[in-house]
């Protein structure tokens, strides 16, 4: 397991912890009505919002809340014109980042961006900058529930997932673009607790950062980043080993 995992699966729980402050249940909120608009409101006949709709429930998002979020994608209520636009560009120490954002107003959202890189340490790039360094994958995150990391990499190779992101706690389970729903179904079936399933920038390359105080820098740079009202997600290609993850999580 990298130390890369470790702090994502470290991010995943405080993500989970943070429900209640509202921030996710607005990204939620977002994905569940771009998903409605572009495949209609069905989570049966579409994967997108099937998914979208179930990290709600995993962050026990309220039934209202999602049901207003697929109308406003479906055109049923009103609400904001919403659309994805991809960033890139480099945190302190030369980290490769791609930031999802869903906006009503691109310019808003750029000029947000690029004032919060310039004041931490980082510059916005030009689309395809660092686009290379990343694959798009599945990833779906599961309770391990008491299994060893052999026994789950025996359910990753039967559900045709790539690779397995091994934690006492949560797993992560990679698959390609095109599989996610499958294996989404297959763990689902299996009756493991999903706790999250999405689409990641997986990085092809890392940086390995061994100081603290570095290390601070990039996490700092990360959440602010998160923080942005329009932003979704934040990928990037840094590697901490276990034990700077752990004195992270202490923080």
């Amino acid at each position: 397991m990298s130390g890369h995992s470790k702090w994502a699966n470290i991010k995943h729980k405080k993500a989970a912890k943070d429900a209640k402050k509202g921030k996710i249940f607005t990204r939620i909120a977002k994905e569940i009505t771009i998903a409605a608009r572009e495949g209609g409101g069905d989570p049966e006949m579409n994967p997108r919002l099937r998914l979208a709709v179930q990290n709600a429930k995993s962050v026990n998002m309220p039934s209202d809340n999602i049901k207003r979020a697929i109308q406003k994608g479906t055109g049923e209520i009103e609400g904001a014109t919403y659309e994805e636009i991809v960033y890139e560009g480099y945190a302190p120490l030369g980290v490769a980042v791609i930031v999802e954002t869903v906006t009503d107003n691109r310019n808003r959202t750029f000029s947000e961006l690029r004032a919060q890189f310039g004041k931490l340490g980082g510059n916005l790039g030009e689309p395809g900058s660092v686009a290379w360094n990343f694959d798009r994958k599945g990833v779906i995150s599961i309770k391990t529930d008491g299994k060893t990391e052999d026994e789950l990499l025996e359910h990753v190779l039967e559900a045709g997932a790539e690779d397995l992101e091994y934690d006492e706690e949560t797993s992560r389970i990679i698959c390609s673009f095109e599989d996610l729903v499958k294996c989404n179904k297959y763990f689902e079936d299996k009756k493991f607790i999903v706790e999250e399933s999405k689409f990641e920038y997986i990085p092809k390359t890392n940086i390995n950062i061994t100081e603290i105080n570095d290390a601070r820098r990039v996490v700092k740079f990360i959440d602010a980043i998160e923080d942005l009202d329009d932003v979704q997600n934040v990928y990037g290609n840094y590697e901490f080993s276990d034990e700077i993850a752990a004195q992270l999580e202490k923080e």
